[in-house]
């Protein structure tokens, strides 16, 4: 199967005053977030991308639009990979919701949390892990075994997924950082996902692409079988 990229969208305003923006309208990447995705093309330089598919959101398309631009890639807008609906808590302030009763449910047991007049933290998982593997299984069949791809989505969906790659249950997913700009790596196979990078912020990301095909040695392991006594690196 093909190598996904999670990246979460670059700094917003929102994320500059403290707010829960959820899927309100006019939320843009701020000046430190349009310099993270300006940067993307060159942390992303020695990664060849098959395709980039975004959640909706504003903040989501002006991060991946210069890496798009440059690879001359026409980003695929995802529904399923959109922010949380956080209902009656979105555009409220960080700071008022931690007294909420919900907050501590949010963050002891998040998969009975269901935000007032949104949606659950579990059916956002749900939609989401579903929409990567689509997308994942389309873009393997089209370009092999070896292909890369991009998704830009959103910092407690990203989660979501990583946990699913996990094996770990949704309410251990609190346990996972997603920073604005981060890279979450996840190559999935017939048999298990393999997790290999998270909340990356900076470093060289070549070392996640798979070898081609006549690359490989002649003695490998299946791609869905892990290394006995860990990778063997290249």
């Amino acid at each position: 199967m093909a190598t996904v990229v999670l990246l979460r969208h670059a700094r917003s305003t929102a994320n500059g005053s403290g707010v829960l923006a959820g899927r309100a309208e006019g939320v843009h990447l701020d000046d430190t977030g349009r310099t993270q995705a300006d940067g993307l093309v060159a942390r992303l330089a020695d990664v060849p991308l098959a395709a980039i598919v975004s959640s909706p959101l504003t903040r989501c398309a002006e991060t991946v639009a210069p890496l798009a631009a440059a690879r001359g890639l026409v980003p695929v807008t995802e529904d399923a990979v959109a922010e949380v609906d956080y209902g009656t808590w979105t555009n409220r302030a960080i700071k008022d919701l931690v007294g909420e009763p919900l907050w501590k449910v949010v963050q002891q047991h998040p998969s009975a949390a269901v935000f007032p007049g949104g949606e659950g933290l579990a059916a956002v998982q749900a939609r989401a892990v579903a929409a990567v593997r689509a997308h994942d299984a389309k873009i393997t069949a089209e370009h092999g075994d070896h292909a890369v791809w991009l998704l830009c989505s959103h910092g407690d969906v990203i989660k979501a997924i990583l946990a699913d790659a996990l094996a770990q249950h949704l309410d251990s997913f609190q346990r996972i950082m997603v920073d604005p700009s981060s890279v979450s790596v996840v190559r999935y196979t017939e048999t298990r996902p393999f997790v290999l990078r998270m909340n990356d912020c900076g470093s060289a990301l070549s070392g996640v692409v798979p070898p081609e095909p006549n690359a490989r040695p002649e003695v490998e392991v299946a791609a869905e079988d892990a290394v006995v006594g860990g990778s063997t690196g290249r």
